[in-house]
């Protein structure tokens, strides 16, 4: 299996979960449909990025993988790329600044541990 591939198949999971989930679509089609799902399943499923992560991502392992091992271990391995792209991109996601905003001197009474 070609590392591209599973690049690919990430991003294309992570994009395809985040449209169905938090994005309008076009003509606000999206927007209009999570509400008229309700609060079933189909309305539980479009709420969750997790849960709908592996939803999407199970078909797009047939293509990607020839063979039923490397499908079965690439399928969560696909909607795990995506989740992370979510956490690094989402709202609450990984944010620079916070990075180095963040005091890297150690206090003196930590020093010690340096020693």
């Amino acid at each position: 299996m070609d590392w591209l591939k599973v690049l690919l198949g990430t991003l294309c999971v992570w994009r395809i979960t985040h449209l169905l989930s938090a994005e309008d679509g076009p003509r606000r089609t999206l927007a209009r449909l999570r509400p008229a799902a309700g609060a079933g399943f189909w309305g539980q499923l479009l709420s969750c990025f997790y849960c709908l992560s592996l939803y999407v991502a199970a078909p797009l392992t047939l293509p990607l993988a020839s063979v039923w091992k490397d499908r079965l271990l690439l399928w969560p391995a696909l909607s795990a790329g995506a989740i992370l792209l979510e956490r690094l991109t989402g709202e609450r996601g990984l944010r620079l600044q916070d990075l180095y905003a963040q005091d890297t001197v150690p206090d003196q009474e930590d020093s010690h541990v340096l020693r």
